[in-house]
């Protein structure tokens, strides 16, 4: 294809999303890897200046889980949730705001943005509560499980993320949030994004992972979906075909169609500006998750 058409190909797409919010959630391989996430935020920083306004979510469990280990303090996890204690927050506080956030941030600027890092806490922007102990297989053992400081999302204050994208900034959040007598609580980032898009009556929901998207066979990447309906998605979860690490994210995207955000998309990070692909050409490279 000449150069000329991919630009007239991604036209509508930009005038479709010009002003909306769109909101990224980063996670996986592309975390730890310089390479992919200099492209993904170059592909970021572009739809600020095509005229859309990115908020981009991060996780960091594989850093957080790194950290603990090198402190000596072995990670445990009950239904993909991980176990945490006191210590465990500090670490997880330590790596997602005092690292990585900032490292975004500043790779934002590095590639002509203006990156603002932030989390839950600011400005209240996610009231949470604790998360109740939960039903699950722990240790080959079927029990009740208390998660310790997990949280999960009360009330999204959009705000000041409002006021930062009007101003021209790219929001970089980390999901750490605050209970209602001011105790940090973790918090599921694939989750944060979906409650997110929902408050923001985002135009878009992106989950970039490590996968090529829902498959039909998840041992092959060649059967990828590449459009399904939010209640396919859901049968898919009840039938077991969807599990794993892709159940918050489905989840995340079931949450933000309920509440009207228009199109959700699961989609590989681990290609070279993914982002560009799925958003702005016809043929797209992963899954839409979309109402009906």
């Amino acid at each position: 294809m000449k150069r000329e058409q991919i630009l007239i190909e991604a036209l509508p797409y930009i005038r479709e999303f010009y002003g909306s919010f769109v909101v990224i959630k980063i996670g996986g391989h592309a975390m730890i890897d310089k390479r992919l996430m200099e492209g993904i935020i170059e592909d970021i920083v572009l739809l600020r200046y095509v005229g859309m306004q990115p908020v981009l979510v991060h996780g960091g469990g594989p850093e957080i889980s790194e950290k603990m280990e090198r402190m000596g303090k072995k990670p445990e996890f009950a239904a993909g949730l991980r176990i945490t204690d006191e210590e465990t927050l500090e670490i997880a506080r330590m790596v997602l705001v005092g690292n990585i956030n900032t490292r975004l941030v500043a790779l934002i600027g590095k590639h002509g943005g203006k990156g603002v890092g932030l989390s839950g806490k600011d400005g209240r922007m996610i009231a949470a509560r604790k998360k109740s102990p939960q039903r699950v297989v722990y240790e080959g053992v079927e029990r009740e499980v208390d998660l310790g400081w997990v949280g999960e999302t009360e009330v999204i204050n959009p705000e000041i993320l409002m006021i930062m994208a009007g101003k021209g900034y790219i929001p970089v959040i980390a999901p750490i949030a605050v209970d209602s007598a001011c105790h940090s609580l973790n918090l599921n980032a694939d989750t944060v994004a979906g409650d997110i898009a929902a408050a923001l009556m985002a135009g878009k929901l992106i989950a970039l992972t490590d996968v090529n998207g829902i498959q039909r066979d998840s041992s092959d990447p060649q059967t990828v979906i590449s459009r399904m309906t939010f209640a396919e998605a859901q049968r898919a979860i009840e039938s077991g075909s969807i599990s794993g690490g892709m159940i918050p994210k489905v989840h995340a995207c079931i949450k933000a169609l309920e509440a009207g955000v228009e199109n959700t998309h699961i989609i590989n990070g681990n290609v070279h500006h993914a982002l560009l692909l799925e958003l702005f050409t016809d043929e797209g490279i992963g899954t839409m998750i979309v109402r009906r």
